[in-house]
């Protein structure tokens, strides 16, 4: 490789706590070897409007390694392969302008894109290998939906504050003789909600990959109640359904835009409270799993993300994806890791395991 290597890096999707340990360890290893690293604003927006390219070096990065979000910016919309523009009706149409992203990456002089992202970054990220720019993905969501890595980081940091919310609320919901429903992330992949709420002590876990009864959730309140518990503790991954039912989402979202999760908590307890008569509060998590710092876990595992896939350049492994196989961090190809939603299976450990210790399910 070239002593003069310039790499772009770009994060995309919605924000993860870690994402600034990867662009540190990034810049880091990329300067041992001599080489410049270019930080892509908002995405793919700095290789449209040049003018948000930052200069990354160590000075910039030294004491990032603990910050929340992204010293880049992010953006979940305004992919360059349909990007939105005005036509000359005024109306908003989507247009590929994909090969200016590579005539300016070119022109630039780039010599590598790492490219940081879930599932929807990571696909934009293998059409423009595609096109000729020598891509090296790195996996970052809370939700821990991506195949071909055991664990993306962000995902303990968010089971974290899910666990620590689910501790706080066994206090007030006891205090009360109350059935508490807070609702967790994780969209269609249940490991969120199935890790806090197993860790926190729930009694009833709702997850995507098993359609719930609510009956049998409320069956399971009254069991509680008949052993002594006056209080419930319910935790429903946002994109949970009851069987035969349809997922929750919210009013309002942007047309054209990703579908939005959330209210089924709200759901669930407005009916345990009709069928059993238990006062039940609902709550929402929301984006507090996507604040704060890292824990260091996901520290660590960012850091050899970002360290590793400097390597990975530098032996050529273009058109991989960073991967954690323990104990080792792997290239893994592209396209085996986009396209392909990890949900938890039905017969893992975390599953039996919350079986064994009376947590229902609903099923």
């Amino acid at each position: 490789m070239s002593q003069r290597m310039k790499i772009a890096v770009n994060t995309g999707g919605g924000d993860a706590p870690g994402l600034n340990a990867v662009i540190r360890g990034i810049v880091l290893a990329a300067y041992q070897k001599g080489w410049e690293v270019h930080g892509i604003k908002y995405g793919y927006q700095g290789l449209i409007d040049t003018k948000q390219i930052a200069h990354l070096t160590p000075e910039s990065v030294w004491d990032i390694t603990n910050i929340g979000g992204t010293i880049l910016g992010t953006a979940s919309r305004g992919d360059p392969f349909r990007y939105p523009r005005k036509g000359p009706d005024g109306n908003v149409v989507e247009t590929d302008i994909s090969d200016m992203v590579v005539s300016n990456f070119k022109a630039i002089g780039f010599g590598a894109l790492i490219a940081i992202g879930g599932d929807g970054s990571l696909r934009i990220a293998s059409k423009f290998m595609k096109k000729g720019i020598p891509v090296i993905g790195v996996p970052k969501t809370i939700d821990n939906d991506i195949s071909a890595t055991v664990l993306t980081f962000g995902f303990d940091t968010a089971v974290t504050t899910a666990t620590d919310a689910i501790d706080k609320l066994h206090t007030t919901a006891r205090s009360h003789d109350r059935v508490m429903v807070v609702e967790v992330m994780g969209r269609y992949a249940g490991w969120i909600a199935l890790n806090s709420g197993v860790s926190g002590s729930a009694d009833v876990i709702l997850i995507p990959e098993i359609p719930f009864d609510i009956e049998k959730v409320c069956n399971k309140i009254r069991q509680l109640e008949l052993m002594g518990q006056n209080y419930a503790i319910v935790v429903v991954a946002e994109g949970a359904k009851p069987a035969g039912g349809e997922i929750t989402v919210i009013e309002g979202g942007k047309p054209g835009g990703e579908v939005r999760l959330g209210g089924i908590a709200k759901k669930v307890a407005d009916e345990i409270e009709a069928r059993t008569g238990k006062e039940t509060r609902s709550l929402v998590l929301g984006h507090l799993q996507r604040g704060g710092a890292p824990t260091t876990f996901d520290r660590l595992l960012s850091l050899r993300f970002g360290a590793a896939a400097i390597r990975f350049i530098e032996e050529g492994k273009f058109g991989t994806m960073v991967a954690l196989h323990p104990p080792e961090v792997r290239a893994v190809p592209l396209n085996e890791a986009i396209g392909r939603m990890k949900s938890v299976p039905l017969d893992c450990d975390t599953i039996q395991t919350a079986r064994s210790l009376g947590i229902s399910f609903g099923d």
